[in-house]
């Protein structure tokens, strides 16, 4: 089924792996814990870069539903549902994500949660198992990207 869906897919999940690996970066190299600007900046940066990070995870996975013609889970439960999905292989594929992948993609998921509606109580504390996911997933994504469309797609 070699089609051209594939560059888009690809587009995604490796953006998402590069703003995963900025977010770990920007964890990795925070200042002090001192309020400022320059602590709100980096506080912010870190926060979008794993939004960023987690929407292009999202619109990768969903496009690889669509171009195996799968329908896309719905209900207000979605992006978990998502994640669930893509974990268990299915009659006409295997699956994309790894289960020791899989708490990382969740703590994305919900790590982008926070950080969209409750980014006014920041706390590095609280972001490091964030950062820790998205370490992971920025290592791992073009693997399993490239894996997965040999498995699916071997023309």
């Amino acid at each position: 089924m070699s089609d051209s869906r594939w560059f888009e897919i690809e587009a995604d999940l490796n953006a998402a792996a590069a703003h995963f690996a900025r977010a770990a970066a920007i964890f990795e190299a925070r200042g002090s814990e001192e309020r400022g600007l320059e602590a709100y900046k980096t506080e912010m940066a870190f926060m979008h870069a794993m939004q960023s990070g987690h929407t292009s995870f999202e619109k990768g996975l969903l496009r690889i539903l669509d171009l195996l013609e799968e329908d896309r889970p719905s209900g207000e439960q979605w992006h978990a549902d998502l994640i669930r999905r893509v974990a268990v292989a299915m009659p006409r594929r295997i699956a994309f994500l790894p289960a020791p992948l899989l708490p990382a993609a969740h703590e994305s998921r919900k790590f982008r949660h926070r950080a969209t509606h409750a980014y006014d109580d920041f706390d590095w504390a609280r972001a490091t198992e964030a950062a820790r996911a998205a370490t992971l997933l920025s290592r791992q994504l073009p693997d399993l990207v490239a894996a997965f469309r040999a498995a699916v797609d071997p023309d």
